[in-house]
């Protein structure tokens, strides 16, 4: 069941979720909800210095992706069919028996921005950054500016605490880093 906004405010004040820094409570949370900032680095894809991406090979991130930082103040423009990993302002932190949801906003999504292609779901225990996969399947170039409400998050609870709570790959990623995928077991080359 989704948390609402009374159960939301009680997870964050026993310390079931944590969100860190949480800037402006009455303004990013919903009705079942809590909105979160975008960050200020962009990982932004450059095609010509690779010609594909091979999960089984080795990823070397830099040498296709190169990581831009936007001042507080200014514009990343994002252009239609543009791809780009970004991460939230906030840290979040969840405790064994609540899993979050990332969503896109209403807002941004009839400009044309998503905010991911596949990968919504925060596991029980998980702690860190949201990153993102933003993506722009508009058809005109939209500016996001840091600090902007960029996503929403949801969280349920589960029916018990999870035994297995998340320490995968991604736990307590601090900004764009890329997929891991090369690191999965059925990625290995046989």
């Amino acid at each position: 069941m989704v948390l609402s906004d009374v159960d939301l405010r009680a997870a964050l004040e026993s310390g079931e979720i944590k969100v860190s820094p949480l800037q402006d409570l009455e303004t990013q949370l919903g009705a079942c909800s809590l909105d979160l900032r975008l960050g200020n680095e962009f990982r932004v894809f450059e095609r010509a210095r690779t010609a594909f991406i091979d999960p089984r090979g080795v990823i070397n991130w830099d040498d296709f992706t190169r990581v831009v930082t936007v001042e507080d103040d200014q514009p990343f423009i994002m252009h239609p069919q543009e791809l780009v990993l970004a991460a939230t302002v906030e840290e979040v932190a969840l405790s064994a028996g609540i899993l979050g949801r990332l969503e896109g906003r209403s807002s941004l999504g009839r400009l044309g921005i998503i905010v991911h292609g596949t990968a919504p779901l925060f596991f029980p225990g998980f702690h860190g950054r949201a990153v993102m996969e933003l993506g722009n399947i508009g058809p005109m170039p939209v500016a996001l500016y840091p600090g902007m409400r960029i996503c929403a998050f949801t969280f349920e609870r589960l029916s018990s605490p999870s035994s297995r709570p998340y320490k995968g790959k991604y736990s307590g990623q601090q900004g764009p880093i890329g997929s891991k995928l090369q690191g999965d077991a059925e990625m290995k080359s046989k």
